[in-house]
């Protein structure tokens, strides 16, 4: 077609309503043509992909598989590396467990001798105090305590001061025990406790150390004579206006005499 006749046409083409540029191919406007006569729709389609060969799928699958396993591998490699590190970490803190164990031993230890040493020293101080405030008589030495306490109570008082409660074993224990505790309460009158009881079997009296009593200073009056108190009554206690001995609840508070061997230096 002369340039003449493709003028022409590309008139007719834009007359139609399809026009195209002025420097376009002869395949531009034979496509042009095409599509003004309908031979050609608007949208083309896309092109069909060209056909794999089996070979190539396995292989792609192959280097796909390698790929993961690799990064499985590396993965893998990670998670030793960080199990490894941490069994390094278990272990030092296991060391410095067993250390502050062992530390923790020890201060315990020595937490139990410096209670140990108070708990002599107290009772030397007790006895100290016993003796220089208190009565002495012979080796041993008593000491009224103007504190109330049931019977259990001062005898476990007596014993932390590194004595125990007043155990009068003859008359004449008995005799200066009696002046000391009247001069201490003068003018009142108020019992204390002796380490005197028969709890363990009624009417068997026993000192507070668990030996016999052969000695007794029993109250005795027509109207009200001692022990009286039977089952009820098991612990002994001293009147400070007369020395004689009464029994009474076990669980009465009172005052309390303390004993104290002179002899012994804790």
């Amino acid at each position: 077609m002369g340039p003449v006749a493709t003028s022409v046409a590309l008139l007719g083409l834009c007359t139609l309503g399809v026009c195209v540029p002025a420097h376009g191919g002869p395949t531009q406007v034979s496509l042009l043509v095409k599509r003004a006569r309908g031979d050609v729709p608007d949208v083309l389609p896309d092109p069909e992909p060209e056909p794999t060969s089996p070979a190539s799928d396995f292989e792609n699958s192959y280097n796909y598989i390698l790929s993961r396993l690799a990064g499985l591998d590396q993965a893998i490699h990670k998670l030793n590396v960080g199990h490894y590190t941490l069994d390094v970490k278990v272990n030092q803190l296991m060391d410095r467990v067993s250390r502050m164990d062992t530390k923790v031993l020890e201060l315990e230890d020595d937490v139990r001798e410096v209670y140990q040493h108070s708990k002599d020293n107290r009772k030397e101080m007790g006895r100290l105090e016993g003796c220089q405030k208190g009565l002495r008589l012979g080796y041993k030495c008593y000491l009224v305590y103007n504190n109330l306490a049931d019977y259990a109570g001062a005898s476990r008082k007596c014993m932390e001061r590194g004595g125990r409660m007043a155990m009068p074993r003859d008359r004449r224990e008995q005799e200066a025990l009696a002046d000391y505790v009247k001069s201490f309460f003068s003018p009142g009158n108020w019992p204390v406790w002796l380490g005197v009881n028969d709890l363990r079997s009624e009417g068997a009296y026993v000192f507070d150390d668990g030996t016999r009593v052969s000695y007794f200073q029993w109250r005795k009056h027509f109207l009200s004579s001692q022990p009286d108190g039977g089952r009820r009554e098991n612990c002994v206690a001293m009147s400070s206006d007369d020395g004689d001995w009464w029994d009474h609840y076990c669980d009465r508070t009172m005052n309390y005499i303390c004993e104290f061997d002179d002899r012994v230096a804790l």
